[in-house]
């Protein structure tokens, strides 16, 4: 099955969320899907519908680098007891580390995936998930 096929939903989803600098491209074996959408909570979608696809995270045959608009907004403070904390390409500890914020940094919460799982973008613009129980609003 090509992957473009086999990723055909998270395409769909992508576009008709009017996804903007949308690349899909299928190198080595991998799917690339590049692009910005319109909010963290389309982004979050994107990553339910590849959880549907690849319960595990684990084919490894998909690279999803989507940027959301900040939507929310508000301001987190990192609450980690000493180190910094990950900020995750996917929602879930099996995703790559694309970035870190150190313990009492500002950052900008741009929607919640879950519970659990935050998206969020640094001062520096990384932008990923990180696990909500580090976080805490700025009031």
């Amino acid at each position: 099955m090509a992957l473009k096929e086999k990723y055909k939903a998270i395409i769909d989803a992508a576009t008709e969320a009017g996804a903007s600098n949308l690349q899909v491209v299928e190198q080595g074996g991998v799917l690339y899907i590049n692009g910005d959408v319109p909010s963290g909570a389309v982004k979050d979608k994107l990553w339910q519908i590849y959880g549907t696809i690849d319960p595990t995270f684990t084919a490894g045959d998909l690279v999803l680098n989507v940027n959301a608009a900040v939507s929310e907004g508000g301001k987190v403070r990192v609450i980690t007891k000493e180190s910094n904390l990950n900020i995750r390409k996917g929602p879930g500890t099996d995703q790559p580390v694309v970035g870190k914020a150190a313990k009492g940094e500002i950052i900008t919460l741009i929607s919640k995936a879950n519970d659990q799982w935050w998206l969020v973008r640094t001062n520096d613009g990384e932008e990923g998930y990180s696990y909500s129980q580090y976080l805490e609003p700025v009031l």
